[in-house]
């Protein structure tokens, strides 16, 4: 398979999140173990450090990986940003994530999402997406480790998508599967043999969330959406959900192939 082909594949849609909890919420409702050093951030990106959860012997722990996994067998990192995604349907048995599928899952923490709406030829409405209660919750994701030709590892990440629900297929007809609490304890479990997986492709399924469309503020260094503050979000900072001057144009539109 070509790098174009491989691209075309792999990538799918979610390329930016947020996650405003502090380190004390996110401890409580991940039943980590530990409390994590985390910052909260408004326009988390592909290939930057992103929050994973994990099974380990002490429990539940949060630590920082690479968003856009990089296979085992990779030649270099470069493949990681066009991997941010995997097809919740097919990820048991694609090279790329099938290891990964069987040994390595994980929780990506958040408490939105973006996603983007042509609405003209050069213009794109932003929307924050999130649950109707305000709450944070989790992607599925799934994580690896890969070896640079000198030896040094690197851990990547990426999120499992399925089919849109109805609120959102007007925005995309893909979106990140959003595992239900109940179901963390099930996803996490690497011990699950690969006769037993079949279940846990039942937890990959739509979930009701709302859309909260934003405006564009332009400034001379960057273009940033802003959103009201959704109803009941409880973790919202300030009367904005703002995204820092990372946030580029340009860079919300790599997703769509």
């Amino acid at each position: 398979m070509s790098n174009s082909e491989q691209h075309e594949t792999l990538v799918d849609m979610c390329g930016r999140f947020t996650l405003r909890l502090t380190p004390s919420v996110l401890q409580h409702v991940f039943d980590l173990f530990r409390e994590p050093e985390t910052v909260p951030r408004y326009n988390i990106a592909p290939t930057q450090s992103v929050p994973v959860i994990r099974r380990t012997d002490d429990g539940n722990d949060l630590s920082m990986m690479r968003w856009g996994l990089i296979p085992s067998w990779a030649k270099d990192v470069k493949i990681g940003a066009s991997i941010i995604n995997a097809r919740s349907e097919t990820a048991a048995t694609k090279p790329a994530f099938r290891s990964a599928f069987k040994r390595r899952r994980c929780l990506i923490p958040a408490d939105g999402f973006y996603e983007w709406k042509k609405t003209g030829e050069k213009t794109k409405q932003p929307y924050l997406i999130g649950l109707k209660d305000g709450e944070p919750f989790a992607f599925a994701g799934l994580w690896e480790i890969w070896k640079s030709p000198e030896g040094n590892s690197l851990e990547s990440c990426t999120i499992l998508t399925t089919e849109a629900n109805s609120l959102l297929r007007e925005l995309h007809d893909r979106m990140p599967v959003i595992l239900d609490q109940k179901d963390y304890e099930a996803w996490l479990d690497p011990e699950i043999p690969s006769e037993g997986l079949a279940p846990l492709l039942s937890l990959a399924v739509p979930v009701k969330a709302f859309c909260l469309p934003g405006t564009w503020r332009r400034n001379s260094q960057s273009s940033l959406p802003q959103f009201p503050r959704p109803p009941g979000w409880l973790h919202a900072p300030d009367s904005h959900v703002a995204s820092p001057p990372c946030c580029r144009s340009r860079a919300s539109s790599r997703r769509y192939h």
